[in-house]
């Protein structure tokens, strides 16, 4: 019989890739979705494969000695709620998704006896960080959601102390590619501008748009975490980008069409760029798809974002208000 891995977030941008990949490697995979991000239309590939089954379940429903988890070889843990501005008006939503869902998580893993887990982690935990940014940066978190993704990291490598669960943790910096998610809250660049794209309107570019964010392409992500999960390494975190940072505005020139500029907001950084010499080093990881022919995989798919919400200067200030309200005046 094939090995089983558990895929938690399976049916969202990242997690569906990742089952893509599990399928392709000869691997069954039960996915734990509540499809509150996620779209079963992410996973349409794979109908009428009985290797594949989906479980619309809120992951803080999970019991120690879940039926579900029974079997399991492996477990890569993507279910989470994102986004920065809802995180500041709703911070308990982001604690309770991201951390006691995390724990939930965990639980269900140890008791089934699971091989590896493998957590999404986020590179938001290092906040303004100095760059290139190694495992051993200071955390600094700037907002609830860079929190609860923290915590849901301690909570991975506590129970891999406590308990002998064999974890690693994958500090994702800025991942982009097709099936990224379209509706929700104003966030992700790529989102905003694809759906911009398709109606013709101006790309909203944050301040000059010289920033520069370390890009890695959704299907090295998933290779990623599937070697994170291979290693005879555990207890690790891993800084996951290109280490190959890109601005904003060669964005706009390989998208193409006109810009106009809203205000840069506070506790975003200038430049997010991942030293990835422990992830190459012991993980034998290396980005294969350019940042080029990653925006070149997305335009060919672009009409993916024709549903997505139209976002225009008016409407960006109006849903970051209470980013800039909250964070424009930090205590020191």
């Amino acid at each position: 019989m094939k090995p089983l891995a558990i895929v938690t977030g399976g049916a969202g941008f990242i997690g569906s890739h990742m089952v893509d990949l599990l399928v392709e490697r000869g691997w069954r995979v039960r996915v734990v979705d509540d499809l509150s991000g996620g779209r079963e239309a992410n996973l349409a590939r794979h109908d009428g494969n009985p290797d594949i089954t989906l479980e619309r379940r809120d992951v803080r429903s999970l019991q120690p000695g879940e039926a579900l988890f029974e079997g399991a070889g492996r477990v890569f843990h993507f279910a989470g709620i994102g986004d920065i501005v809802p995180s500041i008006e709703r911070p308990g939503e982001y604690l309770s998704v991201n951390v006691q869902g995390t724990v939930a998580v965990l639980e269900a893993a140890r008791h089934a006896g699971v091989g590896k887990l493998v957590y999404a982690a986020s590179s938001s935990c290092y906040g303004l960080a100095a760059v290139p940014t190694s495992e051993d940066h200071p955390i600094a978190t700037e907002y609830p959601y860079a929190l609860s993704k923290w915590m849901g990291e301690q909570a991975v490598f506590h129970w891999h102390r406590v308990y002998g669960l064999p974890v690693n943790s994958v500090r994702i910096f800025n991942a982009y590619g097709t099936r990224s998610r379209t509706s929700g809250a104003y966030g992700a660049v790529f989102g905003v501008f694809l759906r911009q794209k398709l109606a013709g309107q101006p790309f909203t570019v944050v301040g000059d748009g010289t920033q520069s964010r370390d890009f890695v392409y959704v299907t090295d992500v998933a290779r990623a975490f599937m070697a994170a999960a291979d290693t005879d390494h555990v207890g690790r975190s891993y800084n996951l980008g290109c280490g190959n940072p890109q601005s904003v505005n060669r964005l706009v020139e390989l998208l193409g069409g006109p810009v106009v500029h809203v205000p840069k907001r506070p506790g975003e950084p200038d430049c997010t760029f991942a030293d990835i010499t422990r992830i190459t080093g012991e993980l034998g990881w290396r980005p294969q798809v350019s940042f080029e022919e990653g925006v070149g995989r997305i335009l060919a798919e672009i009409d993916y974002w024709r549903d997505a919400p139209l976002w225009d200067p008016a409407s960006i200030a109006e849903a970051t208000r209470t980013w800039f309200d909250m964070l424009a005046q930090k205590p020191a």
